[in-house]
């Protein structure tokens, strides 16, 4: 199997070489572009719209791999604790997201419509009583309650600009949002305390927060049935994703004692029978196939009957800095409606 786009791309930003240098003139042109559209919002020359309901954002300053998903997840989840029923509101890019949503939190409206006012008018329609916005930090035409920016401990390389580097905007940006969560998968927590004290410099105002992403257990894909992460140990993994950094979920299962060969496609790829077909001539020569939750809601359905077991890594969320703050932010910011 070929190295996919993101694999080389990100390579090529984590080495922050010449081939990335090289890319300079199309950053800087990128920045201008943004600086100006911020500029307007700022000044009131582009319009924010009210959504109508208590709205909270989750976005991220670089391009995938921060867990925007997961987290998300975890807030809707918080809402719902409380009695208010949350909409989640995303792009619905490659179709995968959607359904991923459903599956974490099946309680609440997922509407997927990259124009996230019409998106909330359907959530509205819908009864929803607040909105979460999956990926919406650069998105101002909405306006939002709170601005909750994730940034990933374990992103290595390049702070430049697309196309030289990962980053949608600039570390200034940081100044618009209300919290800061860093989020770690392989990443120490004392290396995330570092990576938390040199973005909230950006922002000393921001509540701060630190998340892991840590791996919960395997479940079968087209079943209920649940294994412990321990059978992971000294086993042989073909690791399958179509995800931002296929490197993070390959390296948890590695951190678990699995031999690793990788299947990594594109990020939101769609799987065709011929690439599910590979791969299952793969996966008959290892011991287990694991995919990433956002993989299993498309490979389901292609997935042969007769084929090797396959199994999904779920996550968990675990917040282990701020969590008190982050839930009085949200508190503040959706209160209780009754």
């Amino acid at each position: 199997m070929t190295l996919t786009p993101p694999r080389s791309i990100n390579a090529l930003w984590i080495r922050d070489g010449v081939g990335a240098r090289s890319l300079t003139p199309l950053s800087l042109i990128f920045g201008a572009v943004a600086a100006l559209r911020n500029r307007a919002y700022d000044q009131g020359l582009l319009r924010s719209h009210p959504l109508g309901l208590p709205t909270v954002s989750i976005g991220n300053l670089s391009v995938g791999g921060t867990g925007k998903t997961p987290m998300a997840a975890w807030i809707a989840q918080r809402l719902l604790a409380r009695g208010i029923r949350p909409a989640i509101l995303l792009r619905g890019y490659g179709g995968d997201e959607p359904m991923v949503h459903k599956c974490l939190t099946p309680e609440a409206i997922v509407v997927a419509d990259p124009d996230r006012v019409r998106g909330a008018i359907t959530a509205r329609a819908r009864g929803a009583q607040a909105l979460v916005l999956d990926d919406a930090f650069q998105h101002r035409r909405a306006r939002r309650d709170l601005d909750i920016v994730l940034l990933a401990a374990d992103q290595r390389g390049s702070s430049r600009l697309l196309p030289a580097g990962p980053f949608r905007e600039p570390p200034s940006a940081l100044r618009r949002a209300r919290a800061l969560v860093i989020t770690r998968k392989r990443a120490s927590l004392a290396e995330a305390e570092v990576v938390a004290a040199r973005w909230s410099a950006e922002n000393p105002a921001a509540t701060v927060v630190i998340a892991a992403l840590t791996p919960g257990e395997l479940v079968r894909v087209g079943g209920d049935e649940r294994c412990a992460l321990a059978v992971l140990r000294g086993r042989s993994v073909l690791a399958i994703s179509a995800i931002g950094v296929p490197a993070d979920f390959e390296g948890q299962l590695a951190a678990l004692g699995a031999t690793i060969q990788s299947a990594a496609f594109v990020d939101h790829h769609a799987f065709s029978p011929a690439d599910v077909s590979k791969v299952v001539m793969r996966a008959a020569a290892t011991d287990l196939a694991v995919c990433t939750l956002k993989d299993a809601v498309k490979l389901g359905g292609l997935w042969p009957r007769q084929g090797p077991t396959l199994w999904y890594l779920s996550q968990a969320v675990t917040v282990e800095r701020g969590a008190g703050e982050l839930t009085d932010l949200l508190a503040r910011s959706v209160p209780d409606s009754r």
